[in-house]
């Protein structure tokens, strides 16, 4: 996180407090991605290995969230922050529970993946693969804005969930002409449209984390005004 970003205090040991949970919380979303990518690959790939190897992680996230915010309780009852210090640590409060649902996505993939590990899905799990590598490349992008703290870095990864939107209607329009040209088929593509949903609220909870961005940095919380005012802002 750039220096100009963080207040910096007489209490050395305020900044090391406030510095390692920064650190915490980027080791959290390295994890989260990996999760994510890891599962997405053994959906794609029908790798029981792997897919298990997801799940068996999930607990790292959950803790990870839980000593964290265990971690921002103790210095808003220690340092009562204000200002930019308070806006730090309930930006780090949300962005972990974004990061730990984003786990929960990529635990139940791989559950899907592993409940399903025939062939019998792999044509339409074929229109899933650049969806999950455009919603794993947000959350990477977010994070490294996050990292440091760069609401110009934030607003490009903020702008991508619309063409991931797009790109998901689209992939329902396909599955659906499926289910009507083929109703056995059914069953396996609800499953499919579930997992394009929850890729879909990846993109979504990467916009949050730039929402907690900006108003960090900028000190306003944006998180239910319209994108054109959101441009104007940070003009």
């Amino acid at each position: 996180m750039d220096n100009h970003n963080i207040s910096r205090h007489i209490s050395g040991q305020f900044n090391a407090e406030l510095e390692a949970i920064r650190t915490h919380v980027l080791t959290m979303g390295g994890l989260v991605e990996r999760q994510l990518t890891d599962a997405l690959r053994a959906m794609h790939n029908q790798d029981v290995d792997l897919a298990r190897h997801v799940i068996r992680e999930d607990h790292k996230v959950n803790g990870m969230e839980v000593a964290i915010d265990e971690a921002c309780t103790r210095i808003i009852a220690k340092r009562q922050p204000t200002a930019s210090d308070l806006r730090l640590v309930m930006a780090i409060i949300k962005t972990i529970t974004d990061l730990e649902r984003i786990g929960d996505v990529a635990d139940s993939i791989a559950k899907m993946a592993l409940d399903n590990s025939s062939h019998s899905q792999q044509p339409f799990l074929v229109s899933l693969e650049a969806l999950g590598q455009r919603a794993a490349k947000m959350l990477h992008e977010v994070l490294d804005a996050f990292a440091r703290m760069d609401i110009e870095a934030a607003m490009r990864v903020y702008r991508k969930d619309d063409s991931l939107d797009r790109e998901y209607e689209g992939i329902l329009r396909q599955l659906m002409t499926y289910m009507m040209e083929d109703p056995r088929s059914i069953p396996n593509v609800l499953k499919v449209m579930w997992s394009a949903r929850a890729i879909e609220r990846v993109g979504d909870r990467c916009q949050n984390i730039c929402e907690y961005i900006i108003y960090f940095v900028k000190g306003k919380d944006v998180r239910h005004i319209q994108k054109e005012e959101l441009e104007k802002l940070l003009k």
